[in-house]
């Protein structure tokens, strides 16, 4: 499942969050996250939900567990986790994924001990989506993690076109790209080139 482009739809980036989904998913992305900071709309993942399952792609929250229970997975990130049991979470998920965010080997550890089914790191270049990002980590900061894991591992920030070849070097499983698809002018389009130019540089 975790292998290929992963698009991150922010509800900060974009006000038509399910308009800019449908393209991406005509264009053969198959795992979309649904990140919305300011607050998750139900009725939005609902109706995601619906597509992505139209799709054969699956739909994960960002964030906000609740909500992910109508979708297929949560991702969270480390302050997510602060004071809670994530064995406790990773059973109420049930069948659903679980996706973590690490940017220290032991994280990534310890997520896989607690059953997460993916690991998010980054930022892997320079990126204003996230403030609190941190600095760029690049290819080398993403393979030290894939290098002490067995879990697939998303590389997230910054990605576009230009960089997906030293994403693919890292030995990540998938690229995330956000802002890139916001800003395109042709989603469906820059979407296609994506997925082709990833499927090309990991076969």
């Amino acid at each position: 499942m975790f292998v290929g482009i992963y698009a991150v739809i922010d509800r900060g980036l974009t006000q038509r969050p399910v308009e800019l989904l449908e393209p991406l998913l005509e264009a053969g992305v198959r795992v979309v996250q649904y990140r919305a900071k300011s607050g998750v709309e139900r009725s939005v993942v609902r109706t995601m939900h619906e597509r992505t399952r139209a799709h054969g792609a699956v739909l994960i929250v960002n964030d906000d567990f609740d909500a992910a229970l109508e979708a297929d997975g949560w991702h969270a990130g480390q302050e997510d986790l602060a004071g809670l049991d994530p064995r406790v979470l990773r059973e109420r998920l049930g069948p659903r994924a679980f996706g973590v965010s690490c940017g220290l080997p032991h994280e990534a550890a310890a997520a896989e001990d607690f059953g997460a089914d993916y690991i998010g790191v980054g930022p892997f270049a320079a990126t204003s989506t996230k403030d609190d990002a941190g600095p760029a980590i690049g290819e080398g900061g993403v393979r030290a993690v894939v290098s002490v894991t067995r879990l697939p591992v998303v590389a997230i920030g910054g990605i576009d076109a230009s960089n997906l070849g030293e994403v693919a070097r890292s030995g990540a499983s998938m690229a995330a790209i956000a802002s890139a698809f916001s800003r395109a002018a042709d989603p469906a389009a820059f979407a296609a080139e994506c997925v082709r130019r990833w499927a090309a540089l990991t076969a």
